[in-house]
């Protein structure tokens, strides 16, 4: 009998790159998308996992730091690995000791990576310091912001015109074409 790997995703926006992640192992045998937790009711990503029948589930502060409900429920859907895709929330401590996390990031890690650096903040710091370059990182979570172990990172070219948003459009490209396939890598490297 062959191994049967699930995944779970952690989103807390509008849920692109769950999306994208829950469209590529829809026909991949052996790889399943369990679940998508968010900690934001309204967050888009719930609708876009219930398009794919996927189940949804919020996470409040108090469980999710307090006790270890989340980490039982994880367990019992026999999660094998916990993606991050655009969850804002630092992860604790007794997730991280049980399972394998992966985060993506929207620069070139160390570069501006930490508390409070997602989204249009990180773009925006690459055009106002002028780079030439950003990207994206994909890490292992540890218990600091954006500074586990790196898997895999890609570049794009930033013109001396681009605007933040269009960095942000560059790096989306390449979150949608690495980020699924390096899971993918992850999973079939587990034991």
């Amino acid at each position: 009998m062959s191994i049967v790997r699930k995944i779970t995703i952690f989103a807390s926006g509008s849920g692109t790159n769950a999306e994208n992640i829950i469209r590529y192992f829809k026909d991949e045998p052996g790889i399943i998308v369990d679940s998508v937790y968010t900690n934001k009711e309204d967050a888009y990503v719930v609708k876009r996992a219930e398009k794919y029948g996927i189940p949804s589930f919020v996470i409040d502060r108090e469980s999710f730091y307090s006790t270890e409900k989340i980490s039982d429920v994880l367990k019992k859907r026999e999660i094998d690995l916990i993606v991050l895709a655009g969850f804002l929330w630092l992860v604790p401590n007794h997730l991280i000791n049980k399972f394998t996390i992966v985060n993506i990031h929207p620069a070139l890690l160390p570069k501006y990576g930490g508390k409070g650096m997602y989204g249009m903040r990180v773009h925006q710091a690459v055009i106002d310091n002028r780079d030439s370059e950003s990207g994206i990182t994909i890490h292992y979570l540890n218990e600091k912001y954006d500074e586990g172990k790196i898997i895999f990172q890609a570049k794009c070219k930033v013109g001396e015109n681009d605007t933040a948003e269009d960095v942000a459009n560059k790096v989306h490209q390449l979150e949608y074409q690495y980020f699924p396939s390096v899971i993918k890598d992850v999973l079939l490297k587990m034991k």
